[in-house]
């Protein structure tokens, strides 16, 4: 997905905050730690994550990666 995706204005701030809890709580399983990720302001119709103000497409990608790494990850047992 593109920053310049039209389903990314449709992304609100509850719900870009509810997708940075879920990269926090995934996040942790690799040492992987955005302490002052949140949501940043609203430019053109996009909310912008504080991670240098990029877009929510980054914080999508970043998740699959994540979900990604955790299928490609063998079962601790």
């Amino acid at each position: 997905m593109t920053p310049t995706d039209p389903r990314i204005r449709g992304y609100r701030d509850e719900q870009v905050l509810a997708l940075l809890g879920e990269l926090h709580e995934r996040g942790k399983k690799f040492g992987l730690v955005w302490p002052s990720a949140s949501t940043d302001k609203t430019l053109d119709g996009r909310v912008l994550v504080r991670f240098n103000t990029a877009p929510v497409s980054t914080l999508l990608s970043l998740l699959t990666l994540l979900l990604d790494a955790e299928r490609d990850r063998p079962c601790d047992s």
